[in-house]
């Protein structure tokens, strides 16, 4: 088989590093782990979709963009890089915007990612609702996010979301196609995102939830743990010239979830169940969590941990939730705090300090650049920062690791919707193609 290759420059060695690919998914899997400032244009006789690959992948990065920087920050002939924008162009995937600044002589045109007319649906699991929203391929929002109370059965819960998915599709004909539906989902998965190995707090284990909506909607569906598509939502967004260093996104919902990238790879382990932080334990004689051990951090940290300290109302993994803690969302919980209520400020405190204490693990064992947190609590961040500071300090291994960089994200990023959003729209604008239907 004719090799495809492509190149990096290696955070820790400046040469050509040539990786030959076998298919498109391959091709597909390398790029999804690059920053475009590792990305350059590989040498003659390279296959022309790999370059049109890296050409959009740096796009994205950097629209809008003319053709003259494409070619300074692949170090190419004008030339060269003409004749694969204007296939981008022929293909659909690119299309050209107005004139740019110029010191002198004729304005520029820039270019711009095209995905007028193509969308995807993006949808966010959490055990207690499940939302949806259509985004364009690079995951900008088109629609109001909508939201229903999620099913524990999972077949039950498979043509639910196919019926909202489609409701959703037949209220905006007017968007376009559809070209697949991304899942950001709070469990573990196999690698190709096919079964749902364990989601402890549904209760699912060994679940073929891929098929069963895929089959239900006749789209391409595409599955990924929950903290994993929040990493590659920042990855999907990064730019500018500096590499994001090791990360860890920590998303706290209904569970908490932890996401990591590690030398530009999202790590996955052996199997594909790297990074759950949120089932070491933060004391052995600390509350039962939904996956059958005591004192879980996640059993102190999560939404649903959050709002039972609040009322007083102790979880019962295995049982239904209570009513006072179901009829009481995240959302009132924080409200509460905004109004300066006592006990809901002293709640949260408390899960702020835990979140630190299990921030030490991360660092601990990890050592990232950067730690993102999203979720609906870092509404309060300047309220909870101290706390979760102190309790990163009590066991963080080095006082200078203490110190990590930690980036509060809103919850109206919605970095899981965005996380699934990418799902789809890499298949498209970094692997160069996807079906539709």
């Amino acid at each position: 088989m004719k090799r495809r290759d492509f190149w990096v420059r290696s955070r820790y060695n400046r040469r050509r590093l040539f990786a030959p690919t076998r298919c498109k998914k391959d091709i597909s899997e390398a790029l999804r782990k690059l920053h475009p400032k590792l990305l350059g244009i590989s040498t003659r006789g390279t296959h022309r979709a790999t370059n049109q690959q890296v050409v959009l992948n740096l796009l994205r990065a950097y629209q809008p963009i003319s053709r003259a920087e494409l070619a300074r920050r692949l170090r190419m002939q004008r030339g060269a890089v003409g004749r694969i924008v204007n296939g981008l162009i022929v293909d659909g995937l690119v299309r050209e915007g107005g004139p740019g600044d110029a010191d002198r002589g004729r304005k520029p045109t820039l270019l711009h990612l095209d995905s007028r007319g193509r969308w995807s649906v993006a949808v966010d699991v959490r055990v207690t609702r499940t939302f949806l929203v259509i985004t364009d391929l690079v995951g900008n929002e088109l629609t109001p996010v909508r939201s229903f109370v999620t099913d524990a059965d999972p077949k039950s819960f498979a043509s639910h979301l196919a019926g909202e998915v489609r409701r959703l599709v037949a209220d905006h004909t007017e968007a376009g196609q559809c070209h697949g539906v991304g899942v950001a989902f709070p469990g573990m998965l196999d690698r190709a995102g096919n079964i749902v190995l364990r989601a402890p707090a549904l209760g699912w284990r060994n679940v073929p939830f891929k098929r069963l909506l895929s089959a239900a909607l006749g789209l391409p569906v595409e599955v990924e743990n929950a903290a994993r598509a929040c990493v590659f939502a920042q990855m999907w967004s990064l730019q500018g010239e500096a590499p994001p260093g090791d990360l860890a996104f920590v998303s706290v919902s209904d569970g908490l979830g932890v996401g990591l990238l590690v030398a530009g790879e999202v790590l996955r382990g052996r199997h594909n169940i790297a990074g759950e932080f949120g089932h070491l334990p933060l004391d052995l004689g600390g509350p039962p969590c939904a996956c059958g051990a005591v004192g879980c951090w996640e059993a102190y940290v999560s939404n649903l941990a959050t709002v039972s300290r609040y009322l007083g109302a102790p979880l019962r993994p295995g049982h239904p939730v209570a009513s006072e803690v179901a009829r009481l969302s995240i959302g009132d919980f924080m409200a509460r705090v905004g109004e300066g209520d006592a006990k809901a400020l002293s709640a949260l405190a408390s899960t702020a300090h835990y979140l630190g204490l299990g921030l030490a693990s991360i660092v601990n064992s990890f050592d990232p650049d950067r730690i993102y947190i999203g979720g609906e609590i870092m509404a309060a961040w300047e309220l909870m920062k101290a706390h979760v500071r102190r309790g990163l300090a009590e066991r963080a291994l080095l006082e200078s690791a203490a110190d990590v960089e930690i980036v509060p994200v809103a919850a109206r990023e919605h970095p899981r919707l965005r996380g699934a959003s990418a799902l789809v729209g890499a298949q498209i604008f970094v692997a160069g193609g996807a079906a539709t239907a």
